[in-house]
């Protein structure tokens, strides 16, 4: 390689390219690297002379190899100079397998004669933006994790031993614990741990005092940040944590509901290690260990109580705290989405996207557990019923035994109905299911939809629209086993079930007949042993746009700049995300924590447009107390309520019920709903 050695005889050449902080790889036209730099060699993990000789394709992963391959052909047929941040990021393969997100600039040398591209590698994950970026969405998969444990893990004990592992893992700290108070709340029992110090072990107890570590969090009701141990005044530091080499610290308090249960602390031996990224994480991992703590304790209290009951108000209670988290990281990454940095960026943009899509799945979680609660705030809209059951027809034919044969009969006239799709679509899965159960050496699965043009004469009490083609009839039969009239006349009871033990949870039906009721519709059940069974529900048909009264369409998603809202919600966090939407939408914002802090502000000097306040407000009066009280006093005062909670909190069949905000929302979702209270008559 006379053209190689030639440019390795030049010692300030030689000395060039040895001393690049970028990896430089010089590589031939057969892809095959001739020359590395120590650079190189550290950011791709092999030694110098392990890269000499090695195919370029061996650093590129798998996953894009080939398009790697067509690219690097057609670079050979024009070769040209490429600078680095022209293209987005790029992806290299260490020696390890692992990967490392790189920039690459390309420089042929043919014009000078020599038959090579000089490829400099830059690790863009030491950018000081991106490493933000990278620490923000680590932190976000971390917390969809948690959540999903938190759901999923019956036994808090799996919990409590997990969590201090993922707190460390994720904040690469050395240290985590898990104080939990005793119910006399004088001490504190050491629960779970990872990197305990001398004396600190599972089941250690420590005063519930304002001069412990724990017991000043509980103290102060709110995150404690310690920035260096060795200068802390606040409390009495352990000489066990200064022995240990500990010299920063975060903890959170486990509040649930108002409650505080606990402490949840994490200690590293650098000093000034933690910031605001990591007191929100750490946060939102105490919340939700809080709440499936309180899951348990629910549990226990409830024994005595209904049993659907007791599980509403446990899912629905998760719920409504995991959907407080979730309007604050949507209301964020909203923000942050128009951000001009961020928008300006190439790799922002997916970042910022693939934790809004994780947030949105984390929103359609805490949907599933309304729904089996049924707590759910249902959300109608024009349903295409032929659609649907089509495209639920078909994922069943790919799903259910072979030997079941399924059918879909829409009437030409069908109209579209009026009903939450998704809720719709998962109330007919359950019918399907318990159909498939009842046949099981095969048989016929027939979904059907036709509008209704005579109501069966045991929903006449139950609906109240008796005109022909009010409703639309959608229902599901089957050629199974039949049922019993005993079996029929309990066949909607919550957790009545003749499938053996562990076959069945008895919420199918239950969960069908709540979603129907809370449709304003409802279900009719036809059943004869050894026949089989048909499923229908009776659902409200769309109404035609002339139908409409006293709303323009004009102003559907209409806000006037200037309009005066009184905002009350007792989480800071969520109150900032709801506040900058509010701002965004040119809308004059007079905050309150509380509802009784919003009747003084009403009964001031100051005019407000617009009541918007969160239904559950801690531990004094309730958003719906609120908003009945301020309509008295203003009846032209427009409402709107927020609710990450229960739609059971408002009372459908009341006219004047206000109109409710599904937490987590959109901007567009709030600017829609504030349209509407505003543009509805008062």
């Amino acid at each position: 390689m006379p053209d190689v050695l030639a440019l390795n005889e030049g010692s300030v050449y030689r000395s060039l390219f040895t001393a690049s902080p970028d990896a430089v790889l010089l590589v031939n036209e057969a892809g095959t690297i001739v020359l590395a730099n120590p650079a190189a060699a550290q950011l791709l993990g092999y030694a110098v002379d392990e890269l000499t000789g090695l195919p370029v394709d061996a650093l590129v992963p798998d996953s894009i190899r080939p398009r790697h391959a067509a690219y690097r052909e057609g670079y050979s047929r024009n070769p040209r100079v490429r600078p680095m941040g022209t293209q987005m990021e790029l992806v290299a393969r260490r020696k390890d397998g692992s990967e490392v997100m790189v920039e690459i600039a390309l420089s042929p040398l043919q014009g000078e004669g020599l038959p090579y591209v000089v490829a400099a590698v830059r690790d863009i994950g030491e950018y000081p933006r991106v490493k933000e970026a990278l620490k923000r969405a680590r932190y976000s998969d971390y917390v969809a994790k948690v959540g999903r444990m938190a759901v999923d893990t019956r036994d808090p004990q799996q919990l409590l031993q997990q969590i201090p592992q993922i707190a460390v893992e994720a904040l690469h700290a050395d240290a985590s614990v898990v104080f939990l108070l005793e119910p006399s709340r004088l001490e504190f029992r050491v629960a779970s741990g990872v990197g305990l110090v001398l004396g600190e072990h599972e089941g250690a107890r420590v005063p519930n005092r304002p001069d412990t570590p724990p017991g000043i969090v509980v103290a102060t009701d709110g995150p404690l940040l310690v920035s260096d141990y060795s200068s802390e005044r606040r409390f009495k530091v352990p000489q066990s944590y200064l022995d240990a080499g500990l010299a920063s610290a975060l903890a959170a308090p486990l509040s649930d509901r108002g409650e505080t249960v606990g402490v949840l602390t994490v200690r590293s031996k650098q000093p000034q290690r933690f910031g605001d990224d990591e007191v929100r994480f750490l946060q939102s991992l105490s919340n939700l260990l809080a709440a499936s703590l309180q899951r348990v304790r629910n549990e226990e209290a409830l024994n005595h109580a209904q049993r659907l009951e007791s599980v509403g108000q446990l899912t629905g209670g998760i719920a409504h705290d995991f959907n407080n988290l979730l309007t604050i990281i949507q209301g964020n990454l909203q923000v942050l989405e128009d951000h001009p940095a961020v928008a300006g960026d190439s790799f922002a943009p997916q970042l910022v996207g693939a934790a809004t899509r994780a947030s949105r799945r984390a929103a359609e979680l805490t949907g599933k557990l309304l729904a089996f609660s049924r707590r759910q705030v249902l959300q109608p809209t024009r349903v295409n019923v032929q659609a649907l059951m089509e495209s639920l027809a078909d994922m069943l034919r790919r799903t259910l035994d072979q030997r079941i044969r399924i059918a879909v009969e829409i009437a030409p006239d069908c109209p579209p109905c009026m009903a939450d799709p998704g809720q719709l679509e998962s109330a007919l899965l359950n019918v399907a299911i318990n159909a498939r159960d009842a046949m099981r050496e095969g048989g016929e699965l027939l979904f059907r939809a036709q509008p209704c043009i005579r109501l069966p004469a045991a929903l006449l009490a139950e609906l109240p629209d008796h005109s022909p083609g009010a409703y639309v009839e959608v229902s599901i039969g089957d050629t199974g086993t039949g049922m019993s009239e005993a079996v029929k006349e309990r066949a909607f009871e919550p957790f009545f079930t003749t499938k053996e033990a562990g076959r069945g949870t008895g919420l199918g039906l239950s969960t069908v007949y709540g979603f129907a009721k809370q449709s304003q519709g409802a279900v009719l059940l036809d059943s004869t042993i050894g026949q089989g069974t048909r499923v229908s529900l009776f659902l409200p048909r769309q109404r035609e746009p002339g139908d409409e009264s006293g709303q323009s369409a004009l102003h559907a998603n209409e806000v006037p700049r200037g309009l005066r809202v009184l905002l009350v919600e007792d989480e800071p966090e969520v109150r900032n995300v709801v506040t900058n939407f509010l701002n965004a939408l040119g809308c004059k914002v007079t905050p309150a924590t509380t509802a009784e802090m919003a009747l003084t502000k009403l009964a001031g000097d100051e005019r407000f447009d617009l009541l918007m306040s969160d239904i559950a407000l801690g531990a004094g009066m309730r958003g719906t107390e609120l908003a009945e009280l301020a309509r008295r006093r203003m009846p032209q005062l427009a409402v709107l309520l927020m609710s990450g909670f229960s739609s059971e909190l408002l009372d459908p069949g009341e006219a004047s019920s206000p109109e409710l905000l599904r937490k987590p929302f959109t901007r567009q979702e709030l600017t829609r709903a504030m349209a509407r209270v505003l543009a509805a008559p008062r």
